[in-house]
């Protein structure tokens, strides 16, 4: 897209990877959200956070083996996340956005893609389709972060996708 990675972006990635492989290891099903999911399939680099989504059911199982991985955990009053921190890197876990309760037929819509599988941990993930991603993005942006160019970027990739 002729945005390079940066620092960041590759940290980023780096806890992307980890987080996906405890929850795998897990058995906790998961979707890779936001700005990645958007990277994912086209879109510019990242370097806000990590958007995994999952069902409410299994949001404790995943608190369980991120802490017991060493991640610090974090559940703010909002109600519709949980943080888990990896060091300096935010990871949010994501189970009511604005479009509704994650469910089954996000997983059913999500296509297997590989993502950033340098070392095959973990060697596939289900990045949201970009109308999830899109439509479910007003909950998950602070409104104190007025840069729109990705979400532009999204929203171009998504109308390109669609022709």
């Amino acid at each position: 897209m002729g945005t390079q990675p940066n620092d960041a972006f590759l940290e980023l990635v780096e806890t992307m990877k980890r987080s996906a492989a405890i929850l795998r290891d897990a058995k906790v099903p998961f979707l890779l959200g936001g700005g990645l999911a958007s990277w994912a399939r086209g879109g510019p680099p990242t370097e806000h956070d990590v958007d995994l989504m999952l069902r409410e059911r299994d949001v404790q199982r995943a608190e369980e083996a991120l802490a017991a991985a060493g991640l610090r955990l974090e559940r703010p009053p909002e109600g519709w996340l949980v943080k888990a921190w990896d060091g300096n890197v935010l990871v949010d876990l994501i189970f009511r956005p604005a479009g509704g309760a994650i469910g089954d037929e996000h997983f059913e819509r999500a296509t297997v893609l590989e993502v950033a599988a340098i070392v095959r941990i973990p060697p596939r993930m289900m990045p949201m389709t970009l109308v999830q991603t899109v439509k479910d993005e007003p909950t998950c942006c602070a409104t104190s972060r007025l840069d729109t160019s990705s979400r532009i970027m999204m929203h171009r990739l998504l109308r390109n996708a669609s022709r």
